[in-house]
């Protein structure tokens, strides 16, 4: 099961209201083929439910993830980040066997 931390939802919503995307869209998040390393994750604000998605609720914040990136989601925690090292979204990814040195895509 996918986790998203609390300050992370608080951040995601942020956007979402700073980019002027309407309240009904949810965010989706996919696994896709790519990068160096063979797997890279794919966010973004949609309004579109797809036949088999999986959505999980986070207070206002819905996602919906397609069931072959569920598969791929299974224990990964997405948070934020604020401190003297920086500033972003961190996801973890405990099935990470290696990424590429940009640190974009991972190897499963």
């Amino acid at each position: 099961m996918l986790t998203i931390t609390p300050k992370a939802v608080e951040m995601i919503l942020a956007t979402r209201d700073q980019e002027g995307i309407d309240a009904s869209h949810a965010l989706r998040i996919a696994v896709m083929g790519g990068g160096c390393s063979g797997f890279q994750f794919a966010l973004n604000f949609d309004d579109e439910t797809r036949e088999g998605d999986i959505a999980q609720q986070y207070g206002d914040l819905t996602v919906r993830v397609d069931p072959i990136s569920a598969r791929y989601l299974d224990d990964v925690t997405i948070d934020f980040i604020d401190d003297h090292r920086g500033r972003g979204f961190k996801i973890d990814n405990p099935r990470n066997l290696g990424s590429c040195g940009c640190g974009s895509s991972y190897n499963a």
